[in-house]
């Protein structure tokens, strides 16, 4: 896939994330909902002055657009979606609070992150003894 579909396809991931609409992105970022749905599709080239109003507008970085591998991890993993759904529909001080409470879960006592798969009865064992 060509660069400006990617980066089109995470405008879109990141806008949907927000449940924002295309003209609302367009508002934010000075623009015309159809500009925001051409670069969604990867009809135009974007600017970098455009795409940092755009990333402004949904709240991230303009390098968020080229993280490509791990939107396709995360987007096999439905509750790991959710969960960023549900996290970025929060103020940043809830995110934050979400935060500490994960990291207060899944860390040993002895500060090392926990790690559990499937098969791994040392590891289910230690996170079962923190519940």
């Amino acid at each position: 896939m060509e660069t400006t579909k990617l980066i089109g396809t995470k405008i879109r991931q990141f806008r949907k994330l927000r449940d924002i609409t295309q003209e609302q992105l367009a508002e934010a970022s000075d623009s015309t909902g159809s500009y925001i749905g051409k670069l969604e599709r990867g009809e135009v080239n974007v600017q970098i002055k455009t795409l940092e109003k755009i990333a402004e507008a949904l709240n991230t970085n303009v390098f968020a657009f080229f993280n490509f591998n791990s939107y396709e991890e995360l987007k096999s993993q439905p509750w790991i979606w959710g969960c960023i759904h549900i996290l970025s529909q929060q103020s940043e001080a809830e995110q934050n609070k979400a935060y500490r409470i994960l990291k207060e879960l899944f860390t040993s006592s002895e500060g090392e992150l926990l790690v559990s798969k499937s098969g791994d009865s040392d590891a289910n064992e230690k996170l079962n003894s923190q519940n």
